[in-house]
């Protein structure tokens, strides 16, 4: 059988094997497009992006049977640019920008579900901008488009307004500038005239538990495979694990796909997956939609391998090569699955950091489980990237069990067995949490 060659933005080195264990793997070689320095690192020029891209490609001797990628903006919105010059299956770039521009996507699901906050735009150009007309504080504060939410604040007057009106108007540029440069590439509907990349978004806020929903649209059918529960630390609006699959009730669960199953017919999106992000207030029976994610959550790619026996990245290849992209269900080693946020809410230098071979050795002696340190030897922790105000991730554990019992014991095995140390930074190191920031997961 002839080999594929699946090219991959922003491969990292963490998704290697997860990809290389996907039924039907041996017969596809997957190469690196850009790494996620050249991604996420400083300003962003799309431009410079696509012609160091096309470099690679045009240099490649083989075939190019796909284009594929896992991360936000700007990779999901490369996979459309780059597929439709190579010939290779994806979406279309309007479907993708439907969803990453958070208020043209407010404005197509309004069209077609209720499930969903009030919303309106702030007009950061005006000397006292104020919230929109109808929407009640508390509220979120977010730009059309961040990376990993950066810049999105809760707010609960008028003074936290006024000071995340001005953090946002500093950076809205970074990813707004290159956003502009995709939007130049679309015809726009009249709602969208003169809105652009760099504008600002208030919703008011939700409550509840946090789900995602994942799926993918093959051929005009929208199928949702998997939900699962995102759960915070105590007191806080930093994620704790995902955990799959979800808890809540089947009735809850078979609405959470409707609802889905609508917003992305009408976004228009197809050959490609999504993970949408919901709460639900059980005290209301409540569904509202966060956020629509154009591309699945590579951060799930082991939960669905340890409970449905494949990882979800199967979905993202098969589509990508016009396969078959149904996954398995239930065939899996264990009943659960979590992925562990294990963060630190102080600032420190990290010493005695274990290395690959304690990693792996704890991995073998605890079943089921995955360990990704995040800082280095040495690293400040204030200096990591993409942390949100008042903490910082240490690890990323992978857990596999029959219960939730089994689940947070082999976490905390884990935790205890990496023994992080840290040099105690300057006296009331503990970060401000002025505004708060919202915290989601890292770039999918």
């Amino acid at each position: 059988m002839d080999e594929k060659n699946i090219f991959v933005i922003g491969l990292d080195e963490a998704n290697v094997p997860i990809l290389e264990s996907g039924p039907g793997a041996g017969r596809y070689r997957f190469h690196r497009l850009l790494t996620v320095e050249d991604l996420q690192s400083g300003e962003v020029s799309v431009a410079d992006l696509i012609a160091k891209a096309q470099g690679v490609l045009d240099a490649f001797e083989g075939g190019i049977d796909a284009i594929v990628g896992y991360w936000d903006f700007p990779v999901s919105t490369l996979v459309p640019i780059l597929s439709e010059r190579y010939g290779t299956r994806s979406t279309s770039l309007e479907s993708v920008v439907k969803c990453e521009h958070k208020y043209w996507s407010r404005l197509e699901q309004r069209k077609v579900i209720e499930e969903h906050p009030r919303f309106g735009r702030v007009d950061l150009e005006a000397r006292h901008p104020r919230p929109p007309e109808g929407v009640r504080f508390p509220m979120w504060l977010k730009p059309a488009l961040a990376y990993s939410s950066e810049l999105a604040f809760s707010v609960k007057d008028e003074e936290e307004f006024g000071a995340a009106v001005s953090r946002i108007r500093e950076g809205i540029g970074r990813v707004g500038k290159p956003f502009d440069a995709v939007l130049e590439r679309l015809e726009l509907p009249p709602e969208m005239e003169g809105v652009g990349g760099q504008v600002c978004l208030a919703e008011e806020a939700l409550s509840g538990v946090q789900v995602a929903v994942e799926g993918y649209v093959h051929q005009g059918e929208v199928t949702v495979y998997g939900v699962l529960d995102s759960i915070d630390y105590p007191d806080s609006s930093s994620f704790l694990r995902h955990q799959y699959p979800s808890a809540l009730p089947e009735p809850v669960i078979r609405r959470l796909h409707d609802v889905s199953r609508r917003v992305m017919r009408q976004i228009g999106m197809d050959g490609a997956t999504f993970s949408i992000e919901y709460f639900y207030d059980a005290a209301k029976d409540e569904i509202n939609l966060l956020e629509i994610n154009p591309r699945h959550s590579q951060s799930h790619a082991e939960l669905f391998a340890y409970v449905d026996g494949v990882p979800n990245h199967h979905c993202m290849v098969s589509l990508a090569l016009g396969e078959d992209p149904a996954l398995p269900y239930r065939e899996g080693p264990y009943a659960m699955a979590a992925k562990w946020y294990y963060r630190w809410f102080a600032d420190g230098v990290v010493h005695d950091a274990p290395v690959d071979e304690e990693i792996e050795r704890i991995e073998r002696e605890i079943p089921g489980v995955r360990i990704d340190v995040v800082p280095e030897e040495g690293q400040r922790l204030s200096q990591l990237e993409q942390q949100d105000s008042y903490s910082f991730e240490l690890a990323h554990i992978f857990t596999g069990g029959d219960s939730e019992e089994d689940l947070r014991e082999k976490y905390d095995r884990c935790v205890a067995a990496l023994n992080l140390l840290f040099d105690a930074s300057a006296p009331g190191a503990r970060r401000e949490r002025q505004p708060e920031r919202k915290t989601r997961e890292q770039h999918g």
